[in-house]
């Protein structure tokens, strides 16, 4: 079982998600049909919902870079196969900082929820220890984010 906490410091989010604990919590549900390893134990994990100003104090201050993103993640381990040899009942999975600015400005193309969606998504895959720093990693996390999305 998958469970999430919420933190939403920007009260510009409730005006596009009123419940963003409640939405994400349905949507991350249908992840364990991807991943089914997920049902076997308890994950956690947090989403930071913030502003760019606060976005980029987190950004400069662990990537070493002066300004806004759309999200950052912050695994708490490293590896993929953490998840399988890890004997834990209750796996923390990190944190995720998502920003508002961002989200809304790349959103006038299409729908809020739908960036967010792509967003979240994007992040969490990090937490489950994607990256897409080589082109080949790239494919995979990309395959894998498009398939989450086609399903939530």
């Amino acid at each position: 079982m998958i469970k999430i906490n919420v933190a939403v410091d920007n009260k510009y989010w409730q005006n596009k998600i009123h419940n963003p604990k409640k939405y994400l919590s349905k949507k991350i549900k249908k992840t364990s049909n991807i991943f089914e390893f997920l049902k076997k134990k308890n994950y956690i994990f947090t989403i930071l919902l913030t502003n760019s100003l606060n976005i980029k104090k987190l950004n400069k201050q662990f990537r070493k870079i002066n300004k806004p993103t759309d999200v950052l993640s912050f695994p708490s381990f490293s590896k993929k196969s953490y998840f399988k040899t890890n004997k834990q009942k209750n796996i923390y999975l990190g944190d995720i900082a998502i920003c508002y600015e961002i989200i809304k400005k790349r959103s006038k193309k299409k729908d809020f929820i739908a960036e967010f969606d792509k967003v979240w998504v994007h992040g969490f895959l990090h937490l489950m220890g994607y990256d897409h720093i080589k082109n080949k990693d790239y494919i995979k996390m990309h395959k894998v984010e498009k398939r989450i999305l086609n399903l939530i």
